[in-house]
């Protein structure tokens, strides 16, 4: 053997030792990874500056003192692993005793939140709907901030038509006749503008009107619409759904009646009450003392409504309607004032959850 050969031998071997005996001192995984630089490096690490030293072996050493330092080179790399491996155990090990729980104390109770009684509400009614084969509109292709002409014009409002009257609206200097729409029948004609009968759908949202607050009124309010166009579509089919939603929503032997009503967008019309769980029909302040409580408008699609969304009045027909939200969980819940449901009351609330 050479003296050169021998020489880088003794490096070699000198190498790993000091490496075991440098890791053996490390406390760090940044410790770790300085060592691993300082030896094996592909630039300036000791190793790969022995390494260089190869060339000037003869062809007979060579291959011998080359397998010695992929030796030493494998060696390192394990030691560096083992003493990483060590070391992340014993920070997981300091960080399960740090955060160790007693699992016989008590836990701590994190109150859970649930829908608001609305919600409920509404999820129940297109539930209904859904299943006698009512899809439900996404609320944003029907706009609360809405034009006169959706909200009135082409619902057989014209611009003196007497019925404006029956709603106080709110207009908007958004623009020229712009305002917040006082009832979800624009639903109604955005969807027919777009989409050819047979149609029968649901939509939710909000409604604004410029009424006096009371237990059974306000300014902000959630209605349902519903549309079916079809073809020999009847005012009995109109009865025959409405009747089945009240048996389902609120049982078979709650009482309901349909009356006779005036809406300019439906042709016969109607308004259908449901008996005042409050008081049995006995007559008490939330329902005006009549014992009876109106949940919604309906009728039969007015021509002219479908003339101005281009669908013949000769083939089609087909009915509407428009329940209110708040009316039907008073109901259902037996709440007496409609503004508890905005008064974000914890207590009245929590009598909702599950």
């Amino acid at each position: 053997m050479s003296p050169v050969s021998h020489d880088i031998q003794d490096q070699l071997q000198h190498l790993q030792q000091e490496a075991q005996a440098a890791l053996a001192n490390t406390s760090s995984l940044k410790d770790v990874e300085d060592l691993r630089i300082h030896f094996l490096g592909r630039k300036e690490g000791r190793l790969t500056h022995i390494k260089r030293g190869l060339k000037d072996l003869s062809e007979a050493e060579r291959p011998a003192i080359g397998a010695l330092a992929n030796e030493v080179s494998n060696a390192i790399e394990t030691m560096l692993q083992e003493r990483l491996d060590a070391l992340k155990n014993e920070a997981l090990q300091a960080q399960l005793a740090k955060e160790a729980i007693d699992i016989t104390m008590p836990g701590t109770y994190v109150p859970g939140g649930q829908l608001h009684p609305l919600t409920l509400v509404i999820d129940e009614v297109l539930d209904i709907f859904h299943g006698m084969g009512f899809a439900a509109i996404d609320d944003n292709v029907c706009p609360e901030v809405e034009t006169d002409y959706y909200n009135f014009e082409a619902l057989n409002f014209p611009a003196d038509h007497p019925a404006r009257d029956m709603q106080d609206t709110f207009y908007t200097d958004a623009g020229s006749n712009v305002l917040l729409r006082s009832q979800t029948s624009n639903a109604q004609i955005r969807f027919m503008e777009t989409h050819r009968p047979p149609i029968r759908v649901v939509a939710p949202g909000r409604v604004y009107r410029n009424e006096e607050v009371s237990s059974r009124k306000g300014v902000l309010f959630h209605q349902i619409e519903g549309l079916l166009v079809d073809e020999k579509t009847t005012f009995s089919d109109l009865k025959g759904v409405l009747h089945q939603f009240v048996k389902l929503f609120f049982g078979q032997e709650r009482p309901t009646r349909f009356r006779n009503s005036f809406f300019p967008f439906t042709e016969p019309s109607a308004e259908v009450d449901v008996q005042c769980i409050l008081c049995n029909g006995q007559g008490c302040r939330t329902c005006g003392h009549h014992g009876w409580l109106e949940i919604l408008g309906a009728g039969m699609v007015d021509p002219n409504v479908l003339k101005g969304v281009n669908i013949d009045p000769e083939k089609y027909t087909g009915f509407a309607f428009g329940m209110g939200v708040e009316r039907l969980a008073m109901l259902k819940y037996s709440i007496r004032d409609l503004r508890l449901f905005y008064s974000n009351d914890v207590r009245f609330l929590r009598q909702f959850k599950g």
